[in-house]
């Protein structure tokens, strides 16, 4: 996966020693780790150089794994792995060891992913950095050991694939990783991250794989980038996960003979990008594409769905590009996530439906016989798009209300329309709007300034210049209500202009 940011210290870091002759182990790593993953599951990327709380994020998204990216060296050459290769985030309990068991407690766990977009353009990953397959095997167990994890995912792209010498070297060291931990009757998984085509692995993620197999290299899932194709054609994203995965497939039948379909089919891992992936609007992956693929993933029983990453699951910047932080797309924040994360359950059904109601713009005001209007927005928040009937409840007398249309598509908007008779009088009210599809509810509070006919008469207390007067309170002052937008005292209504501090409310 890609990564736009470098947070690698300025200084360089002084490479310490860790195995003199022969595979040396820290600790003794014989505690079986209290969280093994499931079967299946659901393990977005989380990207570590952020300065964000991994176990708060995944609490927010609702989701219960993360893969943690990534480690790499500080520079080419050495044999000690950092977090995102800075010197100040070494592997260490006091580098995240924290937030994972955190997450461990709530019966989740993390995959620490070495490699990278950076490290592999860099020759920072850990096996084309280190030359000493000891070193490297040592780097790896001292991650388990350190985090009681019981899977490592190696991310290799660009030169660190084409590398052979490393691609060895790697595949060495996870061999004796796996020895070690087989002798410690310990759990251990290791999955590949690799490119892909819209038909499967090219050549050089391919030759890794045949690298393992005739190295004894267990490999436990190969995890397919279903993005950034960069072929310059239009793309239904949904569509080319299942026949990427399909030659996948197809491809460890021949390297792993010996396996059943399903087998082939449960070492399968594939990793979205939610919106607009690096390549452009042409390679979009939209929430429709989402739940394609989630039923499909079902349906086939892969081992791993994640995407790149939990960051990006959001609408902040829709139009736009490919962002760390977002998707480009308008969304929901967590709608990937909530459509992915019931995988790791083992449900065989899509997640259970849900909405949401917004009104755009939350406030607004309306003359006495005159029409105001605002925008009822729904969204899908999980599941499938459901009918939802909308209704309204709070307007004071005198102030009709209708809703056009009266039902919408979860995902579809309606116009929400205020008509004030002649003789409404003014004030302030809270409106309800309130969405409804079968027992699910939901309401979204607007505010209604009501500008009316008090006969003649101002109800509000006249301005005084010597009184102090804060945001929301109303004066009258020359045969008109006004509104303080803000603290005040001495400025007169009238004079403050349309984008001063006093609001006109109209006539009374």
């Amino acid at each position: 996966m890609r990564r736009t940011r470098s947070l690698r210290a300025a200084m360089a870091a002084t490479v310490t020693a860790v195995v003199a002759t022969g595979l040396t182990m820290v600790g003794s790593g014989t505690a079986q780790a209290e969280t093994p993953l499931p079967s299946r599951v659901f393990a977005p990327y989380f990207e570590a150089w952020t300065g964000e709380s991994p176990a708060a994020m995944a609490e927010q998204a609702g989701v219960k794994h993360l893969t943690m990216a990534f480690l790499q060296t500080e520079a080419k050459g050495s044999c000690t792995a950092y977090w995102n290769g800075s010197t100040s985030m070494p592997i260490s309990p006091a580098t995240f060891g924290a937030d994972i068991k955190t997450i461990q407690g709530r019966g989740g766990d993390v995959i620490p992913s070495f490699g990278g977009y950076t490290a592999g353009t860099t020759g920072t990953e850990i096996a084309e950095s280190c030359t000493d397959v000891d070193k490297i095997a040592a780097v790896y167990q001292k991650v388990i050991t350190t985090y009681d994890i019981t899977r490592l995912d190696m991310d290799i792209e660009v030169n660190a694939l084409d590398n052979t010498a490393s691609v060895d070297r790697r595949n060495k060291a996870i061999k004796k990783v796996q020895d070690w931990a087989a002798q410690n009757n310990r759990k251990f998984e290791v999955s590949y991250t690799l490119p892909t085509t819209t038909r499967g692995l090219s050549e050089g993620g391919l030759g890794l794989l045949r690298n393992a197999a005739s190295n004894g290299t267990r490999v436990d899932v190969a995890n397919i980038m279903t993005f950034d194709y960069y072929d310059n054609a239009q793309h239904d994203m949904a569509k080319d996960t299942e026949t990427a995965a399909q030659g996948l497939h197809d491809q460890l039948n021949q390297i792993f003979p010996g396996k059943t379909d399903a087998q082939l089919w449960g070492m399968i891992g594939v990793t979205e990008m939610p919106g607009v992936d690096d390549f452009g609007p042409a390679e979009t992956f939209t929430l429709a594409n989402a739940k394609s693929v989630y039923n499909w993933a079902v349906a086939k029983n892969i081992n791993t769905l994640s995407m790149w990453a939990l960051q990006r699951d959001n609408g902040s910047c829709p139009g736009g590009g490919a962002r760390d932080n977002c998707s480009g797309i308008e969304q929901n924040t967590w709608d990937f996530s909530r459509i992915f994360a019931p995988f790791t359950s083992g449900n065989t059904t899509p997640p259970k439906n849900d909405f949401s109601v917004s009104t755009t713009p939350g406030s607004g005001s309306v003359n006495a016989g005159s029409t105001a209007t605002t925008t009822v927005k729904t969204a899908v928040t999980a599941g499938e798009a459901q009918t939802v009937d909308l209704s309204v409840s709070g307007a004071p007398k005198g102030i009709a209300t209708s809703l056009s249309p009266r039902s919408v598509t979860a995902g579809g908007s309606a116009t929400l329309t205020f008509t004030a008779a002649p003789e409404v009088k003014s004030g302030t009210y809270t409106i309800n709007v309130t969405g409804k599809a079968g027992d699910t509810s939901h309401s979204a509070a607007y505010t209604l300034t009501v500008v009316g006919d008090n006969g003649g008469q101002c109800s509000a207390t006249p301005w005084s210049s010597g009184t102090v007067y804060t945001g929301g309170q109303q004066v009258s002052h020359k045969g008109h209500t006004w509104k303080a937008k803000w603290w005040t005292t001495g400025e007169e209504p009238g004079t403050t202009g349309e984008w001063g501090v006093w609001q006109d409310l109209g006539a009374c």
